[in-house]
Protein backbone atom coordinates (compact mmCIF):
# COMPACT_ATOMS: atom_id res chain seq x y z
CA UNK A 1 0.00 0.00 0.00
CA UNK A 2 0.87 3.27 -0.94
CA UNK A 3 2.50 5.99 1.02
CA UNK A 4 -0.41 8.44 0.34
CA UNK A 5 -3.16 5.78 1.01
CA UNK A 6 -2.04 4.82 4.39
CA UNK A 7 -4.14 5.74 7.69
CA UNK A 8 -2.56 9.35 8.08
CA UNK A 9 -4.73 12.34 6.54
CA UNK A 10 -2.12 14.01 3.69
CA UNK A 11 -2.30 17.38 5.32
CA UNK A 12 1.03 17.48 6.35
CA UNK A 13 2.61 17.37 3.32
CA UNK A 14 0.89 20.15 1.70
CA UNK A 15 3.14 21.78 -0.54
CA UNK A 16 4.43 25.56 -0.42
CA UNK A 17 5.18 26.88 -3.51
CA UNK A 18 5.11 30.97 -3.97
CA UNK A 19 3.71 32.77 -6.88
CA UNK A 20 7.11 33.13 -8.42
CA UNK A 21 8.06 29.00 -8.13
CA UNK A 22 4.55 28.20 -9.53
CA UNK A 23 5.06 30.67 -12.12
CA UNK A 24 8.61 29.49 -13.14
CA UNK A 25 7.05 25.77 -13.03
CA UNK A 26 4.79 27.13 -15.86
CA UNK A 27 6.78 28.59 -18.10
CA UNK A 28 9.78 26.25 -17.57
CA UNK A 29 7.58 22.38 -17.64
CA UNK A 30 4.86 23.60 -19.99
CA UNK A 31 6.34 26.32 -22.23
CA UNK A 32 3.44 29.40 -21.35
CA UNK A 33 4.02 32.69 -20.12
CA UNK A 34 2.70 33.78 -17.66
CA UNK A 35 0.68 37.26 -17.38
CA UNK A 36 -0.88 36.74 -14.18
CA UNK A 37 -0.64 33.75 -11.67
CA UNK A 38 -3.00 33.69 -8.33
CA UNK A 39 -3.67 30.89 -5.48
CA UNK A 40 -6.31 28.71 -5.17
CA UNK A 41 -8.32 27.32 -2.14
CA UNK A 42 -7.48 23.77 -1.64
CA UNK A 43 -7.34 20.84 0.57
CA UNK A 44 -4.26 18.48 0.82
CA UNK A 45 -2.55 20.10 -2.60
CA UNK A 46 -1.70 23.81 -3.81
CA UNK A 47 -3.30 25.03 -6.82
CA UNK A 48 -3.09 28.31 -8.62
CA UNK A 49 -5.01 30.19 -11.25
CA UNK A 50 -2.60 30.76 -14.28
CA UNK A 51 -3.55 33.12 -17.25
CA UNK A 52 -1.20 32.95 -20.30
CA UNK A 53 -0.04 35.26 -23.07
CA UNK A 54 -1.44 34.23 -26.49
CA UNK A 55 1.71 34.00 -29.18
CA UNK A 56 1.69 33.52 -32.98
CA UNK A 57 2.20 28.83 -31.73
CA UNK A 58 -0.45 29.32 -29.24
CA UNK A 59 -3.54 31.34 -30.31
CA UNK A 60 -5.71 28.70 -30.38
CA UNK A 61 -5.21 27.75 -26.77
CA UNK A 62 -7.08 28.56 -24.01
CA UNK A 63 -5.14 31.44 -21.99
CA UNK A 64 -6.73 30.41 -18.37
CA UNK A 65 -5.52 27.25 -17.11
CA UNK A 66 -5.16 25.46 -13.20
CA UNK A 67 -1.40 24.51 -11.92
CA UNK A 68 -2.21 21.66 -9.66
CA UNK A 69 0.87 20.95 -7.47
CA UNK A 70 0.08 17.37 -5.62
CA UNK A 71 1.36 16.95 -2.63
CA UNK A 72 4.16 15.06 -1.74
CA UNK A 73 2.44 12.09 0.04
CA UNK A 74 0.63 11.46 -3.52
CA UNK A 75 3.47 12.11 -5.56
CA UNK A 76 5.11 9.01 -4.38
CA UNK A 77 1.91 7.08 -6.79
CA UNK A 78 2.47 8.67 -10.32
CA UNK A 79 0.54 5.67 -11.52
CA UNK A 80 -2.61 6.77 -9.54
CA UNK A 81 -2.21 10.35 -10.90
CA UNK A 82 -1.89 9.28 -14.83
CA UNK A 83 -5.00 7.28 -13.93
CA UNK A 84 -7.10 9.83 -12.30
CA UNK A 85 -5.97 12.18 -15.20
CA UNK A 86 -6.90 9.98 -18.16
CA UNK A 87 -9.86 9.62 -16.27
CA UNK A 88 -10.55 13.27 -16.98
CA UNK A 89 -9.54 13.35 -20.19
CA UNK A 90 -11.98 9.88 -20.80
CA UNK A 91 -14.80 11.33 -19.18
CA UNK A 92 -14.03 15.07 -21.30
CA UNK A 93 -14.29 12.85 -24.55
CA UNK A 94 -17.29 11.49 -23.39
CA UNK A 95 -19.55 14.79 -22.92
CA UNK A 96 -19.18 15.51 -19.18
CA UNK A 97 -17.78 19.37 -18.44
CA UNK A 98 -14.32 18.21 -17.00
CA UNK A 99 -10.68 20.04 -17.74
CA UNK A 100 -8.51 19.30 -20.53
CA UNK A 101 -5.24 17.39 -19.32
CA UNK A 102 -2.28 19.91 -21.16
CA UNK A 103 0.67 17.80 -21.96
CA UNK A 104 4.26 19.34 -20.71
CA UNK A 105 7.13 20.04 -23.02
CA UNK A 106 8.40 16.60 -23.33
CA UNK A 107 4.49 15.56 -24.08
CA UNK A 108 3.80 13.44 -20.55
CA UNK A 109 1.10 14.45 -18.35
CA UNK A 110 2.66 15.24 -15.41
CA UNK A 111 6.30 16.08 -14.28
CA UNK A 112 8.23 15.58 -11.04
CA UNK A 113 9.82 18.54 -9.48
CA UNK A 114 12.45 18.70 -6.63
CA UNK A 115 12.27 20.94 -3.78
CA UNK A 116 15.13 21.69 -1.92
CA UNK A 117 14.00 22.90 1.49
CA UNK A 118 17.52 23.35 3.04
CA UNK A 119 16.67 20.11 5.52
CA UNK A 120 15.66 18.02 2.77
CA UNK A 121 14.69 17.64 -0.79
CA UNK A 122 10.66 16.78 -1.38
CA UNK A 123 9.57 16.04 -4.74
CA UNK A 124 5.58 17.18 -6.22
CA UNK A 125 4.29 15.92 -9.28
CA UNK A 126 2.56 18.75 -11.38
CA UNK A 127 -0.19 18.95 -13.64
CA UNK A 128 -2.01 21.89 -15.71
CA UNK A 129 -5.30 21.76 -17.03
CA UNK A 130 -7.91 23.97 -18.75
CA UNK A 131 -9.47 26.45 -16.14
CA UNK A 132 -13.31 25.74 -16.41
CA UNK A 133 -15.53 28.40 -15.70
CA UNK A 134 -18.63 28.78 -13.72
CA UNK A 135 -19.39 29.29 -10.13
CA UNK A 136 -19.32 26.76 -7.05
CA UNK A 137 -22.49 25.48 -6.15
CA UNK A 138 -22.23 26.78 -2.59
CA UNK A 139 -22.69 30.23 -4.49
CA UNK A 140 -26.09 29.82 -5.45
CA UNK A 141 -29.23 29.23 -4.47
CA UNK A 142 -29.77 25.40 -5.17
CA UNK A 143 -33.06 24.56 -6.97
CA UNK A 144 -34.77 20.95 -6.40
CA UNK A 145 -34.23 20.36 -10.36
CA UNK A 146 -30.30 21.39 -10.15
CA UNK A 147 -30.36 18.41 -7.09
CA UNK A 148 -31.68 16.14 -9.56
CA UNK A 149 -29.51 16.81 -12.18
CA UNK A 150 -26.57 16.97 -10.29
CA UNK A 151 -27.75 13.25 -8.97
CA UNK A 152 -27.85 12.49 -12.69
CA UNK A 153 -25.09 13.43 -13.56
CA UNK A 154 -23.62 12.11 -10.53
CA UNK A 155 -24.87 8.37 -11.80
CA UNK A 156 -23.74 8.89 -15.32
CA UNK A 157 -20.43 9.31 -14.16
CA UNK A 158 -19.95 6.64 -12.47
CA UNK A 159 -22.08 4.39 -15.29
CA UNK A 160 -19.52 5.54 -18.36
CA UNK A 161 -16.32 4.86 -16.53
CA UNK A 162 -17.60 1.16 -16.48
CA UNK A 163 -16.14 1.47 -20.14
CA UNK A 164 -12.74 3.23 -19.29
CA UNK A 165 -9.86 0.82 -18.98
CA UNK A 166 -6.31 1.31 -18.63
CA UNK A 167 -3.53 -1.07 -17.58
CA UNK A 168 -2.70 0.44 -14.03
CA UNK A 169 -6.34 0.68 -13.42
CA UNK A 170 -6.69 -1.80 -10.20
CA UNK A 171 -4.30 1.21 -8.59
CA UNK A 172 -7.90 2.18 -7.47
CA UNK A 173 -8.17 -0.19 -4.73
CA UNK A 174 -7.18 2.28 -2.01
CA UNK A 175 -7.37 -0.75 1.01
CA UNK A 176 -6.61 2.45 3.23
CA UNK A 177 -7.68 5.77 1.54
CA UNK A 178 -9.44 7.16 4.40
CA UNK A 179 -11.98 8.97 2.45
CA UNK A 180 -13.28 5.98 1.24
CA UNK A 181 -16.88 5.26 2.46
CA UNK A 182 -15.56 1.30 3.35
CA UNK A 183 -13.18 2.89 5.84
CA UNK A 184 -15.47 4.83 7.92
CA UNK A 185 -13.99 2.82 11.28
CA UNK A 186 -10.87 3.92 10.31
CA UNK A 187 -11.72 7.83 11.90
CA UNK A 188 -11.04 5.96 15.62
CA UNK A 189 -7.48 7.03 15.13
CA UNK A 190 -8.76 10.69 14.62
CA UNK A 191 -11.22 11.40 17.09
CA UNK A 192 -9.14 13.00 20.24
CA UNK A 193 -9.35 16.12 17.47
CA UNK A 194 -13.04 16.24 18.71
CA UNK A 195 -12.64 16.56 22.51
CA UNK A 196 -14.90 15.25 24.61
CA UNK A 197 -17.80 16.97 23.76
CA UNK A 198 -21.00 15.99 22.09
CA UNK A 199 -20.13 16.00 18.69
CA UNK A 200 -17.44 13.16 19.56
CA UNK A 201 -19.96 10.60 21.02
CA UNK A 202 -22.10 11.27 17.90
CA UNK A 203 -19.55 10.40 15.57
CA UNK A 204 -19.10 7.16 17.96
CA UNK A 205 -22.14 6.17 17.51
CA UNK A 206 -22.39 6.10 13.49
CA UNK A 207 -19.27 4.21 13.36
CA UNK A 208 -20.43 1.75 15.32
CA UNK A 209 -23.63 1.85 13.51
CA UNK A 210 -21.52 1.27 10.10
CA UNK A 211 -19.65 -1.46 11.56
CA UNK A 212 -22.49 -3.28 12.87
CA UNK A 213 -24.92 -2.72 10.15
CA UNK A 214 -23.01 -1.30 6.98
CA UNK A 215 -19.68 -3.46 6.75
CA UNK A 216 -21.69 -6.96 6.79
CA UNK A 217 -23.95 -5.08 3.77
CA UNK A 218 -20.88 -4.28 1.37
CA UNK A 219 -20.21 -7.59 -0.49
CA UNK A 220 -24.17 -7.12 -1.87
CA UNK A 221 -22.93 -3.71 -2.73
CA UNK A 222 -22.64 -3.09 -6.60
CA UNK A 223 -19.03 -1.85 -7.08
CA UNK A 224 -17.80 1.19 -9.34
CA UNK A 225 -15.37 3.79 -9.92
CA UNK A 226 -16.48 6.54 -7.74
CA UNK A 227 -15.36 10.29 -7.88
CA UNK A 228 -15.43 10.45 -4.52
CA UNK A 229 -15.55 14.00 -3.81
CA UNK A 230 -19.05 15.61 -5.36
CA UNK A 231 -18.80 18.34 -3.24
CA UNK A 232 -20.28 22.23 -3.23
CA UNK A 233 -17.15 23.24 -4.46
CA UNK A 234 -16.26 20.83 -7.22
CA UNK A 235 -19.40 21.64 -8.89
CA UNK A 236 -19.46 24.35 -10.61
CA UNK A 237 -22.61 26.12 -12.19
CA UNK A 238 -23.51 28.61 -15.02
CA UNK A 239 -26.65 30.80 -15.31
CA UNK A 240 -28.99 29.70 -18.23
CA UNK A 241 -32.66 30.83 -18.83
CA UNK A 242 -35.16 27.74 -17.76
CA UNK A 243 -38.24 26.59 -20.16
CA UNK A 244 -40.17 29.04 -18.38
CA UNK A 245 -38.03 31.93 -19.17
CA UNK A 246 -36.51 32.55 -15.02
CA UNK A 247 -32.93 32.19 -13.91
CA UNK A 248 -31.82 28.62 -13.73
CA UNK A 249 -28.41 26.85 -13.27
CA UNK A 250 -26.86 23.96 -15.47
CA UNK A 251 -23.30 22.43 -14.12
CA UNK A 252 -20.47 23.54 -16.35
CA UNK A 253 -17.90 22.07 -14.50
CA UNK A 254 -16.52 18.56 -12.30
CA UNK A 255 -13.71 19.03 -10.38
CA UNK A 256 -11.08 17.26 -8.33
CA UNK A 257 -10.56 13.71 -9.43
CA UNK A 258 -8.09 13.62 -6.51
CA UNK A 259 -10.41 11.05 -4.38
CA UNK A 260 -11.03 8.72 -7.03
CA UNK A 261 -11.68 4.94 -5.94
CA UNK A 262 -13.04 2.08 -6.25
CA UNK A 263 -16.46 2.20 -4.74
CA UNK A 264 -19.63 1.20 -4.97
CA UNK A 265 -22.80 2.95 -6.44
CA UNK A 266 -24.33 3.81 -3.16
CA UNK A 267 -21.45 5.61 -1.69
CA UNK A 268 -21.34 8.39 -5.03
CA UNK A 269 -25.18 9.52 -4.33
CA UNK A 270 -24.40 9.07 -0.61
CA UNK A 271 -21.30 11.20 -0.56
CA UNK A 272 -23.41 13.85 -3.56
CA UNK A 273 -26.40 13.90 -1.11
CA UNK A 274 -24.44 14.76 2.21
CA UNK A 275 -22.24 17.71 0.35
CA UNK A 276 -25.88 19.21 -1.49
CA UNK A 277 -27.35 19.23 1.84
CA UNK A 278 -24.28 21.92 3.15
CA UNK A 279 -25.53 24.52 1.96
CA UNK A 280 -29.41 24.06 2.11
CA UNK A 281 -31.77 25.93 3.63
CA UNK A 282 -33.67 22.69 3.95
CA UNK A 283 -31.41 19.96 4.01
CA UNK A 284 -33.19 16.99 5.03
CA UNK A 285 -35.61 17.32 1.88
CA UNK A 286 -32.24 17.43 -0.43
CA UNK A 287 -31.67 13.63 -0.65
CA UNK A 288 -34.86 12.91 -2.22
CA UNK A 289 -33.82 15.25 -5.32
CA UNK A 290 -30.85 13.94 -5.40
CA UNK A 291 -31.74 10.08 -5.00
CA UNK A 292 -34.06 10.94 -8.50
CA UNK A 293 -32.27 12.35 -10.24
CA UNK A 294 -29.55 9.27 -9.51
CA UNK A 295 -31.69 6.47 -10.18
CA UNK A 296 -33.15 7.72 -12.91
CA UNK A 297 -30.00 6.26 -14.27
CA UNK A 298 -29.02 3.95 -11.91
CA UNK A 299 -31.82 2.58 -9.55
CA UNK A 300 -30.48 1.44 -6.11
CA UNK A 301 -31.17 -2.07 -4.71
CA UNK A 302 -33.28 -2.49 -1.50
CA UNK A 303 -30.36 -3.35 0.24
CA UNK A 304 -28.70 -0.39 -1.50
CA UNK A 305 -31.17 2.19 -0.06
CA UNK A 306 -31.32 0.36 3.59
CA UNK A 307 -28.05 1.48 4.04
CA UNK A 308 -28.09 5.37 2.65
CA UNK A 309 -29.20 6.58 5.17
CA UNK A 310 -25.72 5.36 7.26
CA UNK A 311 -23.64 6.05 4.71
CA UNK A 312 -24.79 10.23 4.23
CA UNK A 313 -24.51 10.08 8.31
CA UNK A 314 -20.92 8.40 7.85
CA UNK A 315 -20.19 10.92 5.22
CA UNK A 316 -20.60 13.62 7.83
CA UNK A 317 -18.37 12.51 10.15
CA UNK A 318 -15.01 11.58 7.22
CA UNK A 319 -15.39 15.16 7.01
CA UNK A 320 -16.27 16.87 10.39
CA UNK A 321 -13.35 14.75 11.80
CA UNK A 322 -10.61 14.75 9.13
CA UNK A 323 -11.26 18.74 8.57
CA UNK A 324 -10.88 19.22 12.42
CA UNK A 325 -7.14 16.64 12.34
CA UNK A 326 -6.34 18.79 9.81
CA UNK A 327 -6.81 22.07 11.30
CA UNK A 328 -4.65 20.75 13.70
CA UNK A 329 -1.84 20.07 11.26
CA UNK A 330 -2.79 23.62 8.84
CA UNK A 331 -3.99 26.48 11.33
CA UNK A 332 -3.15 28.89 8.58
CA UNK A 333 -6.13 26.71 6.26
CA UNK A 334 -8.47 26.42 8.55
CA UNK A 335 -10.98 28.77 6.74
CA UNK A 336 -11.06 26.50 3.82
CA UNK A 337 -10.68 23.26 5.72
CA UNK A 338 -13.56 23.77 8.03
CA UNK A 339 -16.46 24.90 5.33
CA UNK A 340 -18.47 21.91 6.12
CA UNK A 341 -17.91 22.60 10.04
CA UNK A 342 -19.99 25.82 9.38
CA UNK A 343 -23.33 23.77 8.99
CA UNK A 344 -22.01 19.99 9.18
CA UNK A 345 -22.09 19.25 12.55
CA UNK A 346 -26.12 20.43 12.32
CA UNK A 347 -27.22 18.74 10.12
CA UNK A 348 -25.84 15.50 11.50
CA UNK A 349 -27.59 16.31 14.65
CA UNK A 350 -30.73 17.26 12.65
CA UNK A 351 -30.74 13.60 10.93
CA UNK A 352 -29.91 11.69 13.99
CA UNK A 353 -32.66 13.23 15.88
CA UNK A 354 -34.93 12.74 13.02
CA UNK A 355 -33.92 8.89 12.88
CA UNK A 356 -33.52 6.65 10.13
CA UNK A 357 -37.06 6.02 9.36
CA UNK A 358 -38.74 9.16 9.58
CA UNK A 359 -35.05 10.63 6.95
CA UNK A 360 -35.77 8.15 4.43
CA UNK A 361 -39.76 8.54 4.42
CA UNK A 362 -38.95 12.33 3.14
CA UNK A 363 -35.96 11.18 0.65
CA UNK A 364 -37.74 7.68 -0.71
CA UNK A 365 -41.64 9.97 -0.93
CA UNK A 366 -39.67 12.86 -2.73
CA UNK A 367 -38.00 10.26 -4.79
CA UNK A 368 -40.71 8.40 -5.89
CA UNK A 369 -43.46 11.99 -6.99
CA UNK A 370 -40.38 12.25 -9.89
CA UNK A 371 -42.51 8.80 -11.33
CA UNK A 372 -45.49 10.83 -11.50
CA UNK A 373 -43.62 14.05 -12.43
CA UNK A 374 -44.79 15.66 -9.17
CA UNK A 375 -41.99 17.55 -8.72
CA UNK A 376 -40.66 18.02 -12.21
Amino acid sequence: MSSADNQQPQAFAKPTFSEAQAQAVVESVFGFKVSKIQPLPSYDDQNFHVCVLRTTDTTDRPTEYVLKITNAESSRTPDLIEVQSHIIMFLQAAGFPTASVCRTKGANITSLMSVDSGSETKSYLVRLLTYLPGRPIAEVPISPQLLYEIGKLAAKLDKTLEKFHHPKLKCLYRENFIWNLKNVPLLEKYLDALGPDQNRAIVEQVIQLFKDEVRTKLKHFRECINHGDLNDHNILVESSKSVFGDAAYKVSGILDFDDMSYGYYVFEVAITIMYMMIESKTPIQVGGHVLAGFESVIPLTPVERGALFLLVCSRFCQSLVLAAYSCQLQPENKEYLMITAKSGWKHLQRMCDLGQKAVEEIWFDTAKSYESGLSM
